[in-house]
């Protein structure tokens, strides 16, 4: 393999200033969306009394989930050895940190009053006299895992930027390589801890969702990487682009294992699930919908084919299959989120539940145009930051052709 020559973005085109200042209008709008919501109340989103998680929480968990995933490559080079992902490294660094940056904003400025960001978590945890109280939350443990797994995969980035440091950097990957399991792990448990809601309260959620976390993160770094190495005119291999086409496969298909193991494992506990699986998945409402063609043919089945089929173009097939795991990855957390929720409670087990603001029924949700423009704004805000770094930073190899990246390429 040759010495790789990394460089910046020069950012002086007419299509950079285009892209930034289309990304900025996203986030514009999204900014007014939020305090929109934050002035009127959340009345004007399709968020109520029981639908508390809306659209930006499908986003939001979308993001921080892929956030995890998208340092794998960075990982599987450094932990595993995989020298051929070593080029793409520092890419995959930056995008993981600017992925969760984009999901935490969206779940900030959706919090109602996001001014407390600071205040509560200093007042609650560092001079909380019984920090068991936050200790027993999983919400306090994900604060810590965000947080830290900024911090962490930070320096890392800088450990293989300096060259006096880079003698570090394989112990930080491994450091960084465990807290991202526990990163994603955490956010499973957000669900699998919520006993009172049919939907969730699995073990199996918290493996789940890291698996999800490769497909999800892996798709957003090469739709990424390709528009990028085209854009800017520098050569992509094939070769790169065949594994990493194959590694999309192999975690969209363990992806679609747990899928099936956990509906399965429901099911036959029917007489705790029968009610809720019916209605997620064979129900005439929009979360089977989203289930079937969105997560299962969109984002899994599909994807598959395409990747898998030989006479589709490499990196075509990569960036059409990336692109259906994405809307499939929102498509479950929409299922899960917001259709979790709107199947009632089982709060008197044995007993039927009714009043006249519909308790015991099922709960009506359409989201509105403020809802979306704030989860869109997440996405923009962490392509914006990951275009930034990119002008700002040598994180892209000049070249990731063939003979530049494969040590046992000949010509």
């Amino acid at each position: 393999m040759k010495t790789i020559q990394f460089t910046e973005l020069e950012g002086r085109s007419a299509g950079f200033f285009a892209l930034m200042a289309i990304l900025i209008a996203i986030i514009g709008a999204g900014l007014v969306s939020a305090l929109m919501m934050h002035g009127e109340g959340h009345h004007i989103t399709g968020m109520t009394n029981r639908i508390v998680w809306g659209t930006p929480h499908v986003f939001a968990v979308f993001l921080i989930v892929a956030a995890s995933g998208a340092l794998n490559i960075a990982s599987i080079a450094s932990v595993f050895g995989r020298t051929i992902y070593k080029p793409l490294s520092p890419l995959s660094m930056v995008l993981s940190m600017t992925i969760l940056a984009g999901g935490l904003a969206v779940l900030i400025l959706d919090l109602g009053n996001p001014e407390h960001l600071l205040d509560v978590p200093l007042t609650q945890f560092l001079y909380n006299s019984e920090p068991a109280r936050w200790t027993q939350s999983v919400f306090g443990w994900n604060f810590i895992l965000y947080s830290g797994f900024m911090v962490i995969v930070g320096v890392y980035l800088w450990f293989s930027l300096v060259p006096q440091y880079k003698k570090y950097a394989k112990a930080v990957s491994i450091f960084a390589f465990v807290w991202r399991l526990a990163l994603t792990t955490g956010t499973g448990l957000i669900f699998g801890f919520l006993v009172a809601r049919e939907a969730y309260d699995a073990a199996i959620l918290a493996p789940m969702f890291v698996v999800f976390s490769f497909a999800y993160g892996l798709a957003i770094f090469s739709l990424v990487l390709i528009p990028t190495y085209v854009w800017t005119g520098r050569e992509l291999g094939e070769i790169l682009v065949k594994r990493l086409k194959s590694l999309l496969g192999i975690f969209v298909a363990a992806s679609l294992y747990f899928v099936i193991i956990f509906n399965l494992t429901n099911f036959y506990s029917a007489a705790k699930s029968e009610g809720i699986q019916s209605f997620l998945l064979f129900g005439n409402n929009s979360y089977s919908n989203a289930f079937w063609i969105g997560q299962i043919l969109i984002g899994g089945i599909l994807p598959l084919v395409i990747v898998y089929y030989p006479k589709i173009k490499a990196r075509f097939a990569l960036m059409l299959a990336a692109s259906m795991v994405v809307i499939g990855g929102l498509s479950q957390m929409y299922v899960t989120i917001i259709g979790g929720q709107a199947y009632p409670m089982d709060m008197f087990p044995g007993k039927k539940v009714e009043s006249i603001i519909n308790d015991g029924g099922i709960a009506t949700y359409s989201p509105t145009i403020y809802e979306v423009l704030l989860g869109l704004a997440g996405i923009g805000i962490m392509l914006f930051l990951v275009v930034f770094a990119m002008n700002v930073l040598r994180i892209l190899p000049e070249s990731l052709a063939d003979k530049d990246v494969d040590p046992h390429h000949s010509a």
